[in-house]
């Protein structure tokens, strides 16, 4: 389902969504009022958008959301140049919390699928700890391994039987915007959300950049210095080939289309 309500930013032939994070929350809520609406939600940053550029399938996905949410200042910073002055990052975490913060009055149910064994479950303790009047009808850490057919209709099944407004998504870019895409008409579920390391963070089990980083575009610096191992591929290659992107478009050299 494309993005017809918001503009978009053409960053790398990827429309990120000109929106805040109260843009967003008022996106969800309207397509889970109209119950008929079934979509998914992709929250990218630098990462993302350099994932799409090697994969045309990934681009189309994210092309194809309901809404390109910018998790990641540099394309914050590229929307404000292109004229639109709200906008704002609306990154996983800060989403989950406002969705979460909603919820208590709209009554939203929630299902979480992703993270490692145990991850899903503690989320939704920590979840209930924080917001007294959330309902979380369910939780599925699914194998590091593809489903076979009948495990993933089986697994379909179990989430549908919870009647799920949101079913939010912690499998890590690209893999998860490929399950909201490949599963969409098959969860019944309003919308989909793909919030990647969001589930370990609200977890408790990996730190995050005090808020003044994040704000300073320096949080990629934060993470790579948690886990560098894990991390150093994305950070150092990927940021640099993006800043190599941004100028080619920027001055005409190439052109990108969404």
């Amino acid at each position: 389902m494309a993005d017809v309500t918001f503009e978009r930013v053409n960053v790398l032939g990827v429309g990120v969504s000109a929106i805040n994070i109260a843009m967003a929350v008022e996106q969800i809520d309207t397509w889970i009022k109209a119950r008929s609406t079934r979509t998914y939600v992709t929250v990218s940053g630098v990462h993302g958008v350099m994932e799409c550029q090697r994969d045309e399938l990934v681009r189309q996905i994210h092309n194809d959301a309901g809404m390109v949410t910018p998790d990641g200042m540099p394309l914050v910073w590229l929307g404000k140049r292109a004229g639109y002055r709200h906008m704002d990052r609306v990154y996983g975490p800060d989403l989950i919390h406002a969705v979460m913060e909603r919820s208590q009055s709209a009554g939203y149910r929630h299902y979480l699928y992703g993270g490692a064994t145990g991850v899903p479950e503690l989320l939704k303790k920590k979840l209930q700890e924080e917001y007294n009047n959330i309902t979380v009808v369910g939780t599925y850490s699914p194998p590091f391994r593809p489903l076979t057919g009948e495990e993933d209709a089986a697994t379909v099944q179990m989430i549908n039987d919870t009647q799920p407004d949101i079913v939010w998504v912690g499998l890590g870019t690209p893999k998860q915007e490929k399950w909201m895409h490949a599963h969409l008409g098959r969860i019944n579920a309003s919308v989909m959300i793909g919030v990647g390391a969001a589930f370990d963070f609200h977890s408790g089990l990996k730190p995050q950049a005090p808020r003044f980083i994040q704000r300073s575009g320096f949080e990629w610096l934060f993470r790579l210095a948690t886990e560098p191992r894990r991390l150093w591929k994305r950070y150092l290659i990927n940021n640099p080939l993006f800043v190599l992107g941004v100028l080619r478009q920027e001055l005409g050299l190439r052109k990108y289309t969404l």
